[in-house]
């Protein structure tokens, strides 16, 4: 016989016992015998809505974390290759002349915001003009972010880095991964994502407000040049 300590009475077996706790002392349960109560709720009458409710909520969250930590590329990666070593260095006030040289510089579209309006940008990937509200934050993307959450990244003085899906080597992801994972803050971010033109003009696009430079073959420290030079100096408010 078990006995109930919240109200004496006696029942043949544990299974019982839990179903009266759950049906006639619901609030007044402690930690201990609620989770008692929750675990012992398989069946639809016997499972109190609280735990339902909970349980619910925590599938819920663990679905969307997946796929947020899939699609930004957190998950899945056997790369043979590691970083470069120069992704977690400080960087140079300045980038060297021999990638800044390189660099074209266009003259700014504008910053409007449209929230919400699909924008027809001057050229792809765009460098500036209108956007919209939010933006993209740091990491290494396995599709490409609206376009128009990633002008608005510009802004705030991120480097957005478009790749060629199909010429993206092992070390070129490791490296631009790391870069994405080292520079994470809200003013001076690096983006990486797939170029959404069907004919790239490189592999590889660094883009920054207003500034673009385009390479075929990786080399971490182009990327090092181009962040050096334009990361976290975006027009909204630069940190650098």
């Amino acid at each position: 016989m078990v006995e109930c300590e919240y109200c004496g009475a006696a029942f043949d077996d544990e299974e019982a016992h839990l179903q009266h706790l759950g049906d006639e002392h619901a609030e007044e349960l402690g930690p201990i015998d609620r989770r008692r109560v929750d675990a012992a709720g398989d069946d639809e009458e016997g499972l109190p809505i609280v735990g339902l409710l909970s349980g619910a909520a925590v599938l819920v969250v663990f679905v969307v974390a997946i796929w947020f930590f899939f699609l930004s590329g957190g998950g899945g990666t056997n790369l043979d290759a590691e970083p470069a070593g120069m992704e977690d260095e400080p960087l140079p006030n300045r980038g060297g002349d021999e990638w800044i040289s390189q660099v074209e510089t266009f003259e700014s579209n504008g910053a409007e915001h449209r929230p919400g309006e699909e924008i027809d940008y001057e050229r792809v990937p765009p460098l500036s003009g209108p956007h919209w509200n939010d933006w993209v934050s740091a990491g290494f993307y396995t599709e490409t972010p609206r376009m128009e959450e990633l002008v608005h990244s510009l802004e705030h003085g991120a480097v957005v880095i478009y790749y060629d899906e199909g010429n993206l080597s092992d070390e070129a992801e490791a490296s631009l991964r790391a870069w994405a994972a080292n520079k994470d803050g809200q003013w001076q971010s690096v983006v990486v994502a797939p170029n959404p033109n069907d004919d790239p003009r490189g592999d590889y696009v660094l883009t920054a407000w207003t500034h673009r430079l385009v390479i075929d073959d990786y080399d971490a420290e182009a990327v090092q040049a181009f962040a050096a030079e334009y990361l976290g100096r975006g027009p909204e408010n630069p940190v650098r």
